[in-house]
């Protein structure tokens, strides 16, 4: 496992221990914890912690700063169609994967259908599909796979 993906499930971790769904962190004492970087924290919180993924961070800065995160709550149809909405015309395969994991983690599509439009988000499905297109014909399918869950 690598040190993002360790850093993500101590935060995860974290907000479902909180009763108001949100975990306060110190970016250095977390740096510190897993012998990082305080960068590195930076990095988890801005890729995987993002609104479209159903969080807000919001940070204060000085010696007694901290990094407030905290999930949005939101009913299955509005975050499809929010998440639909936001996609764009282009997703990598790397986002699209985060935003299916996520989908599922929160019980907003069935583990099958997160499956199914993960291996339609593979790089491996668009082999043939000249490099410059490849992330408008994923994000035009991933939109219309979300859109057939809700």
């Amino acid at each position: 496992m690598r040190l993002s993906d360790v850093i993500t499930e101590a935060i995860l971790q974290m907000l479902q221990a909180s009763d108001a769904g949100t975990a306060e962190i110190k970016r250095n004492e977390l740096a510190n914890m897993y012998g990082c970087v305080p960068s590195q924290i930076n990095y988890v919180i801005a890729s995987r912690f993002t609104p479209e993924q159903g969080y807000i961070v919001e940070s204060k800065r000085g010696g007694g700063g901290y990094i407030r995160i905290r999930r949005i709550k939101v009913d299955r149809s509005n975050a499809l169609m929010h998440l639909v909405n936001s996609v764009g015309n282009e997703i990598s395969a790397n986002t699209a994967r985060i935003l299916v994991n996520n989908l599922s983690m929160e019980g907003f599509i069935p583990a099958k259908a997160a499956s199914l439009i993960d291996a339609a988000m593979s790089d491996t499905c668009y082999t043939d599909v000249p490099n410059t297109l490849r992330n408008k014909l994923r994000a035009a399918i991933f939109k219309q796979m979300l859109l057939s869950c809700i």
